[in-house]
C-alpha cells in the first residue's frame, strides 16, 4: 500500500473517531435529558378531547365539553399523591365524565355520542400554559365525540395544569410540576425536545 493511500485511510479514521467523540459528547447530556423526560411521562395524566369534525360548530362543541369537564372535575385529583391514584380516580369517575360531556352537547343542541376511556397513548411534543411537555406515551383520559375526525384539544389533568386556580396537593404533584419546569429551563431545551421527539416517534413505529 503506497504512502498516499495510508495517509488517506488515517485521515478517514481520524475523522470517524472525531465524529464519534463529538456524537458521544452530544448524546451524553441528551441521554440525561431523555431520562428526565421519561420521569415526567410517568407522573402525568393528560386530558385528550377529540372533536367530531373540523367544522366550526364541532370545534366549538369540543371546547364546550372541555369547559364543562374541567369545571365539574376540578376537585377530582385533590390530594391524589401519585399517578396511580389519579388514574384510579379517573377510571372511577369516567361514567360521570361521559355524562357531563353528553349533557353539555345536548344542551347545545348536538345529539352525538361520546365515548370516554382511560388509556395510554402517544403525544407529540406539546406546549401548554407556557410549559412544553416531551413527546412519548402518557396515561390519558380520552373523550371522543361523534366520529372523532376533528382536531383534538389536550391538557394536563394531574398535576392540575388544566385549571390555573388549582394547586397540586401532595409531594408527587408538586414534584411533577417542578420537573416539567426544570426541563423547560435546560439550555437549548427546544433542540433537546426535538431530539427526544424524533427518538420517541421512531420507537412508536417499531
Amino acid at each position: 500500500m503506497n504512502e498516499n493511500r495510508k495517509k488517506t485511510i488515517r485521515r478517514r479514521l481520524d475523522a470517524a473517531l472525531g465524529g464519534g467523540l463529538l456524537l458521544a459528547m452530544l448524546l451524553c447530556p441528551l441521554a440525561g435529558f431523555g431520562q428526565r423526560c421519561a420521569q415526567v411521562r410517568g407522573e402525568v395524566l393528560r386530558l385528550h378531547i377529540l372533536a367530531n369534525s373540523d367544522s366550526p360548530d364541532d370545534q366549538a362543541m369540543k371546547l364546550r365539553v372541555r369547559d364543562a369537564v374541567l369545571e365539574e372535575t376540578g376537585e377530582l385529583f385533590s390530594g391524589a399523591g401519585d399517578l396511580e391514584t389519579a388514574r384510579r380516580r379517573a377510571e372511577e369517575a369516567l361514567p360521570a365524565i361521559e355524562e357531563i360531556a353528553r349533557r353539555t352537547l345536548r344542551e347545545a343542541g348536538a345529539e352525538v355520542p361520546v365515548r370516554g376511556e382511560v388509556t395510554r397513548m402517544y403525544f407529540n411534543t406539546r406546549e401548554y400554559g407556557g410549559q412544553t411537555l416531551p413527546a412519548g406515551e402518557y396515561e390519558a383520559l380520552r373523550l371522543t365525540i361523534g366520529e372523532a375526525k376533528g382536531q383534538n384539544w389536550w391538557c394536563v389533568m394531574f398535576p392540575p395544569l388544566c385549571i390555573p386556580a388549582a394547586e397540586p396537593e401532595g409531594e408527587e404533584g408538586v414534584q411533577a410540576e417542578e420537573e416539567i419546569e426544570a426541563l423547560n429551563e435546560e439550555p437549548h431545551y427546544r433542540l433537546a425536545f426535538a431530539a427526544v421527539e424524533w427518538v420517541e416517534e421512531w420507537l412508536d413505529k417499531q
